[in-house]
């Protein structure tokens, strides 16, 4: 197992990497940059640029060096200082931006997650185990809705029904009254309450799909020899399909988690635009807009962290499950 998670480590390294060079390629690919956009701006609010000013800002930035020198010095300020860059569009640094954003952010996308599998992997094996019945009619029926609804228009159902039962919209993660509070029970109690929308319309297509995936893989495994065979030999059944079954059909959903996790990221930019929450979804559709590339690349570049780390738990969990993968890949 060691060898296996050395092995692995070593290709996230290198893909990190590839992929850094990848994002910052992006980036940069539209004509002009962030400084050009910035100067624009400040000529379109009528305030004066300083030449020698935006020359040592352009030195600063390397933007006058070619793109691998360029690519090169913000990958290792990042790597070796932790220096994301600045935020032209927001005049602050990219680190303060991510450090002020990314908590909300992360807690409503581990929370996300949380309701994703916890409900999935139950609701999978009861639909495949009373295969047929009413249970199973009215989930498939669920799933099938939860994937064809829209993340934007299940927000504006959920905000109507909220507001039709509370009286509020439940937008943002906070009340007016307790946003700016000092933390209480009845602040945690708040945002537990304005969590719930959120969490629903982000984590429902995700949910119902692998539900699905869990019925089939679970259908699959239960109609299997092995299960026969040990009915035969006078095992119970309830032994048999959570001692086997179930950890040999929950093999596609561990492997799932890298995907997973950049889903619920990606899937967190419309709901906190439709439902004004203070997460990383709105900052980055707004540097997209402004070209402010530093910022943009830097929440691009944890994104694709967020994807090889979330594969790299898949991994393990996998080779831990079925020792069948870790030998196939160590033997690859």
């Amino acid at each position: 197992m060691t060898r296996f998670i050395i092995k692995k480590l070593l290709v996230m390294a290198l893909t990190v990497f590839l992929i850094s060079f990848a994002v910052f390629f992006i980036i940069t690919l539209p004509p002009g940059d962030f400084l050009t956009n910035y100067i624009g701006r400040m000529l379109a609010a009528g305030e004066r640029v300083n030449q020698e000013e935006i020359d040592a800002l352009r030195a600063s930035y390397a933007l006058d060096q070619p793109f691998f020198v360029q690519f090169w010095r913000w990958f290792s300020n990042i790597v070796l200082h932790g220096d994301f860059g600045y935020s032209f569009s927001l005049s602050m640094p990219v680190t303060a931006v991510i450090r002020a954003y990314i908590v909300p952010t992360m807690a409503l996308s581990i929370v996300t997650m949380l309701f994703t599998y916890l409900i999935s992997i139950p609701v999978g094996i009861y639909s495949a185990v009373h295969q047929y019945s009413f249970g199973d009619y009215a989930f498939t029926t669920v799933c099938f809705l939860g994937q064809a609804v829209p993340n934007f228009l299940m927000a504006i159902l959920l905000m109507f029904l909220a507001f039709r039962l509370t009286g509020d919209t439940m937008l943002g993660l906070f009340s007016p009254k307790f946003q700016n509070a000092p933390w209480s029970w009845d602040r945690v109690v708040d945002l537990l309450k304005h969590c719930i929308i959120p969490v629903l319309v982000i984590g429902l297509n995700n949910t119902c799909g692998l539900i699905r995936t869990m019925r089939s893989q679970m259908l699959d495994e239960l109609n299997k020899n092995y299960v026969m065979t040990g009915r035969a030999k006078g095992m119970k059944a309830s032994a048999i399909r959570y001692k086997y079954c179930v950890r040999a059909a929950v093999n596609p959903i561990v492997s799932s988690i890298g995907w997973s996790l950049v889903n619920i990221f990606t899937g967190t930019t419309i709901t906190a635009i439709v439902l004004n929450l203070p997460s990383m979804g709105t900052v980055m559709y707004n540097a997209l807009i402004n070209q402010d590339m530093y910022l943009a690349g830097s929440w691009l570049f944890l994104m694709a962290i967020a994807t090889v780390i979330g594969t790299f738990i898949s991994d393990i969990l996998l080779a831990w499950l079925d020792p069948r993968a870790r030998k196939e890949y160590l033997n690859g």
